[in-house]
């Protein structure tokens, strides 16, 4: 997938749910890994031409695994000039040495999410982008189905009242499979999670579960995506189609 495209799939999540309005300053979480880093270009792209002008601010939040190392990831925010906020945390080592987790993800998630927020709020951003693209949102349907026995995904758009802060998600057009091709073809600085429970997931669990369905039933990931679309799940926002 070249930039044009991610552009484009940005821009008709950007204009079908109204996730940008104008003077807003987004923060732009970088995990580190592919997904983030591609959201990092697609609003850095969007921002030089969309019709509403915001501005974009990336913060990583460190969780103080050895080994994780940012350089690339700062040199690549230089490059494109835009400010990069670094979090240093010892969630790594709370969670893992001190407490000893079983389950570390959940906790780990909470804790990470709290520290972006508060940076996020410290530089004064009123949104926040998450890089959640269109297969975490079938996943994240089907481990609602499986596990709470509800059909629900997240939102491309929530506000969080209690923060004053609205989360969006851009990229959720977006396959998996073209990020993946973004990264191969602009050389992306990925840093991998150097975290001891990475892949071994819930999320896993639903990502391969959705390969051997869509492998037995072609055509079933893209159904399941429009059913979440047309599913009228309480939260979402209107979607706005051009006619």
């Amino acid at each position: 997938m070249k930039l044009q495209q991610l552009l484009s799939y940005t821009r008709k999540a950007v204009d079908e749910y109204q996730l940008i309005d104008e003077g807003d300053k987004i923060a732009v979480g970088i995990s580190g890994g592919k997904d983030s880093l591609t959201m990092l270009y697609a609003l850095h792209g969007l921002k030089r031409f969309y019709p509403k002008s915001f501005t974009i601010e990336a913060i990583t939040v460190d969780l103080g695994h050895p080994g994780f190392e940012l350089g690339r990831i700062q040199k690549l925010c230089e490059t494109l000039e835009v400010p990069y906020t670094i979090v240093r945390t010892d969630i790594a080592r709370i969670i893992f040495e001190e407490r000893k987790e079983s389950n570390p993800c959940s906790l780990c998630a909470k804790m990470r999410k709290g520290a972006l927020n508060e940076a996020i709020k410290r530089t004064g951003c009123n949104k926040v982008a998450y890089a959640h693209h269109k297969d975490d949102i079938i996943e994240t349907m089907l481990l609602s189905l499986i596990f709470e026995g509800r059909f629900h995904s997240f939102s491309p758009k929530t506000y969080l009242d209690r923060m004053d802060l609205t989360v969006i998600r851009p990229l959720m057009f977006v396959d998996e499979m073209d990020i993946r091709g973004f990264q191969k073809l602009y050389d992306l600085p990925v840093e991998k999670s150097p975290c001891p429970a990475d892949g071994y997931t819930k999320r896993e669990y639903a990502k391969n579960l959705v390969k051997q369905l869509t492998a037995e039933n072609p055509g079933a990931r893209e159904r399941m995506f429009s059913a979440v679309l047309n599913g009228n799940i309480p939260g979402w926002p209107p979607r706005i189609k051009k006619s």
